[in-house]
């Protein structure tokens, strides 16, 4: 049996697809060695509201620190945690799943109290998060494992460190990524497919896939919430690229 891997960048309560791809792999790598980037989702997600979608943004200590990696980011003010926990129940206090899942959520949410560090508090979430969909993928990170230079280069190296044999993507890494490297290492490259996520019901429409996993729980439920989520993203080889 061959193993599957991704390696991506650490998400503040990220979309949907995200936590598809961590269901259908393997393992699931955290590449947080890669430089922090503002006003991108590691810090921040998005909900919906009647104004439509809204910005959570977890405050990072950034000025003068251009070149800081994630796993080296602090969080800079820990009341981010009550501020979110208030704008989630106050835009979906008549979602469908709110009595349900909300008290979920603060539990999980003040679990992070302790953590200063960008990362630990994306992981945890990750990982909570995760438990509730019912998906046990082993979440890693990338400095677990020993360094090389080149990204293309350091992601095989970790991918072969790993014992996988099939590196799944993303789709826009086909603009950076060089795949003939992986084509020369035997290691199958394959991109995911977004399309064709079933909508729910959602609250404030038009609807929107696009907005953070929190959505879907508090509007249908911790049971129902798998049910539309994709099965394998529809996943395509590289090699089909075109086809």
């Amino acid at each position: 049996m061959g193993k599957t891997i991704a390696i991506i960048q650490s998400n503040y309560s990220p979309w949907k697809g995200y936590f598809d791809i961590i269901r259908m792999v393997d393992e699931f790598m955290l590449f947080d060695e890669a430089q922090y980037t503002r006003r991108d989702w590691r810090n921040r997600n998005k909900i919906k509201t009647p104004q439509g979608a809204q910005w959570l943004t977890i405050p990072v200590q950034v000025k003068g620190k251009f070149h800081q990696r994630i796993d080296e980011t602090l969080v800079s003010d820990a009341a981010w945690i009550d501020d979110h926990l208030k704008s989630i129940k106050h835009n979906y206090a008549r979602a469908g799943a709110f009595k349900e899942v909300y008290p979920v959520l603060e539990e999980l949410y003040r679990s992070l109290t302790p953590l200063t560090r960008l990362s630990d508090v994306n992981y945890a979430l990750l990982r909570g998060l995760s438990d509730l969909l019912g998906i046990k993928t082993p979440l890693t990170w990338s400095t677990d494992y020993d360094s090389v230079e080149g990204k293309t280069d350091r992601l095989i190296s970790l991918c072969q460190q790993a014992g996988a044999d099939e590196y799944i993507s993303g789709p826009s890494a086909r603009a950076y990524m060089d795949h003939d490297l992986f084509e020369r290492s035997g290691i199958k490259l394959t991109y995911v497919d977004y399309s064709g996520y079933p909508e729910y019901p959602q609250i404030y429409p038009p609807f929107d896939h696009g907005v953070s996993l929190l959505d879907l729980l508090l509007n249908v439920g911790i049971a129902d919430a798998p049910r539309y989520l994709l099965t394998d993203l529809r996943a395509v080889p590289d090699s089909q690229e075109g086809a």
